[in-house]
Protein backbone atom coordinates (compact mmCIF):
# COMPACT_ATOMS: atom_id res chain seq x y z
CA UNK A 1 0.00 0.00 0.00
CA UNK A 2 1.29 3.47 -0.65
CA UNK A 3 0.61 6.53 0.72
CA UNK A 4 -1.90 8.86 -2.16
CA UNK A 5 0.01 12.16 -0.42
CA UNK A 6 3.57 11.62 -0.08
CA UNK A 7 3.73 7.62 -2.59
CA UNK A 8 5.63 6.26 0.77
CA UNK A 9 5.42 2.49 1.25
CA UNK A 10 3.29 1.71 4.13
CA UNK A 11 2.09 -1.91 5.64
CA UNK A 12 -1.47 -2.90 5.15
CA UNK A 13 -2.58 -2.22 8.34
CA UNK A 14 -1.21 1.22 8.61
CA UNK A 15 -3.92 3.56 9.50
CA UNK A 16 -1.55 6.77 9.16
CA UNK A 17 1.48 7.58 6.98
CA UNK A 18 5.02 8.08 8.97
CA UNK A 19 6.22 10.11 6.77
CA UNK A 20 3.52 13.00 6.20
CA UNK A 21 0.19 12.11 8.94
CA UNK A 22 -2.09 11.57 6.25
CA UNK A 23 -4.83 8.82 6.99
CA UNK A 24 -4.96 5.81 4.89
CA UNK A 25 -8.68 4.54 5.54
CA UNK A 26 -7.54 1.34 6.93
CA UNK A 27 -9.34 0.96 10.60
CA UNK A 28 -7.18 1.85 13.12
CA UNK A 29 -6.22 -1.23 15.86
CA UNK A 30 -8.51 -1.36 18.62
CA UNK A 31 -6.70 0.44 22.11
CA UNK A 32 -6.62 -2.24 24.84
CA UNK A 33 -7.37 -0.53 28.08
CA UNK A 34 -4.41 -1.17 30.57
CA UNK A 35 -5.54 -3.52 33.46
CA UNK A 36 -6.78 -1.65 36.96
CA UNK A 37 -4.02 -1.72 38.76
CA UNK A 38 -4.81 -1.97 42.67
CA UNK A 39 -1.99 -0.43 45.35
CA UNK A 40 -0.47 -3.13 46.81
CA UNK A 41 3.47 -3.38 47.51
CA UNK A 42 5.49 -5.57 44.93
CA UNK A 43 7.74 -7.73 46.44
CA UNK A 44 9.90 -8.32 43.22
CA UNK A 45 10.69 -4.84 42.27
CA UNK A 46 11.12 -3.32 45.77
CA UNK A 47 14.30 -1.52 47.64
CA UNK A 48 13.16 -1.13 51.25
CA UNK A 49 9.52 -2.48 51.28
CA UNK A 50 7.99 -2.06 48.45
CA UNK A 51 6.41 1.17 48.77
CA UNK A 52 7.57 3.43 46.30
CA UNK A 53 7.45 0.82 43.40
CA UNK A 54 3.59 0.02 44.50
CA UNK A 55 2.90 3.86 44.00
CA UNK A 56 4.89 4.05 41.13
CA UNK A 57 2.79 1.05 39.36
CA UNK A 58 -0.42 2.31 40.38
CA UNK A 59 0.32 6.02 39.07
CA UNK A 60 1.67 4.50 36.23
CA UNK A 61 5.66 6.72 36.74
CA UNK A 62 8.89 5.34 36.46
CA UNK A 63 10.03 4.03 39.89
CA UNK A 64 12.97 6.42 40.34
CA UNK A 65 11.09 9.43 40.15
CA UNK A 66 8.48 8.29 42.69
CA UNK A 67 11.34 7.66 44.93
CA UNK A 68 12.35 10.83 44.49
CA UNK A 69 9.48 12.70 45.42
CA UNK A 70 9.09 10.41 48.81
CA UNK A 71 12.60 12.15 49.32
CA UNK A 72 11.93 15.68 48.60
CA UNK A 73 8.52 15.01 51.00
CA UNK A 74 10.33 13.40 53.64
CA UNK A 75 13.13 15.79 54.37
CA UNK A 76 11.02 18.91 53.30
CA UNK A 77 8.11 18.39 54.98
CA UNK A 78 8.57 15.51 57.62
CA UNK A 79 5.03 13.85 56.75
CA UNK A 80 7.33 11.45 54.22
CA UNK A 81 8.47 9.08 56.86
CA UNK A 82 5.46 8.86 58.63
CA UNK A 83 3.20 8.50 55.33
CA UNK A 84 5.94 5.97 54.82
CA UNK A 85 5.39 3.72 57.63
CA UNK A 86 1.68 4.12 57.10
CA UNK A 87 1.56 3.23 53.76
CA UNK A 88 3.91 0.30 54.29
CA UNK A 89 1.61 -0.91 57.28
CA UNK A 90 -1.42 -0.49 55.10
CA UNK A 91 -0.18 -1.69 51.98
CA UNK A 92 -0.79 -5.58 50.85
CA UNK A 93 2.37 -7.39 49.64
CA UNK A 94 2.14 -8.14 46.02
CA UNK A 95 4.09 -11.40 45.03
CA UNK A 96 2.84 -11.15 41.03
CA UNK A 97 5.21 -10.39 38.66
CA UNK A 98 5.07 -6.68 37.17
CA UNK A 99 4.28 -8.07 33.76
CA UNK A 100 1.89 -10.19 35.06
CA UNK A 101 -2.39 -9.72 34.63
CA UNK A 102 -4.27 -9.53 38.34
CA UNK A 103 -6.22 -11.50 38.52
CA UNK A 104 -10.45 -10.19 38.84
CA UNK A 105 -11.91 -11.21 42.06
CA UNK A 106 -15.50 -12.74 40.99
Amino acid sequence: MYCTACGLQMTEDAAFCSRCGKATGAPAAPRVASPSHRLSRPMLDKKVAGVCAGFARYFEVDVTLMRILWIILALFTGVGFIAYIVAWICMPKDYTPMGAPIPQQT
